[in-house]
């Protein structure tokens, strides 16, 4: 039993680093969507003051941009703990008592949540891709499905991080793991 134990904890180091790792890639890849977005913004700003010009299109990709960015970003966000919460209490508890919370939250909040998601959009998606939705405005993008497939991601991403947030909390419970260099001693074998 101990052995399967210390097998268990090594798994979920090993998850918790190489989860966090993806994230914060992903994460670096997104924000770059950051500067296209004021780019392109600005851009239909000059058109269409500037040049008295404008597009349906254009202004579309700000929207899908802007969607983009923040929908796959907020597992990137989670992970670096940078959400919006109620610190009010949180911030003067223990490491144990975070992760509780953590733990807690986690399994009966946002896991829940994140399967309501996927569930309530199903249909949703699945329609707009049969019939490859376009947009309504005349001159506008022809990727509304694509758009929309981006809610299984976004749900899909947070998932992985809310499981990695999991695991962490475990592994401080279990082992008083609170950082960053014990979950990759873990991963590197060195416990």
């Amino acid at each position: 039993m101990n052995a399967f134990i210390s097998s268990l904890n090594l798994w979920l180091s090993k998850f918790v680093h190489y989860q966090d790792r993806a994230q914060q890639t992903l994460g670096h890849i997104i924000a770059w969507g950051l500067l296209s977005l004021v780019v392109i913004a600005a851009s239909v700003v000059i058109l269409r003051y500037g040049f008295n010009s404008g597009s349906i299109a254009l202004q579309e990709v700000v929207i899908y941009n802007h969607a983009i960015v923040f929908m796959l970003g907020m597992a990137y966000t989670l992970q670096q703990n940078k959400h919006v919460r109620v610190d009010v209490f949180y911030t003067n508890f223990s490491p144990k008592r975070k992760a509780w919370i953590d733990l807690l939250g986690g399994l009966f909040l946002a896991l829940p949540t994140l399967a309501f998601i996927l569930w309530s959009s199903w249909n949703y998606v699945l329609l707009s891709w049969k019939i490859k939705e376009a947009s309504a405005e005349a001159g506008g993008l022809d990727y509304v499905y694509l758009l929309k497939t981006v809610i299984w991601v976004m749900a899909i991403l947070l998932i992985f991080q809310v499981l990695s947030m999991i695991a962490r909390s475990y592994l401080t419970l279990v082992n008083g793991d609170t950082n960053d260099e014990s979950v990759q001693d873990h991963v590197e074998g060195k416990v």
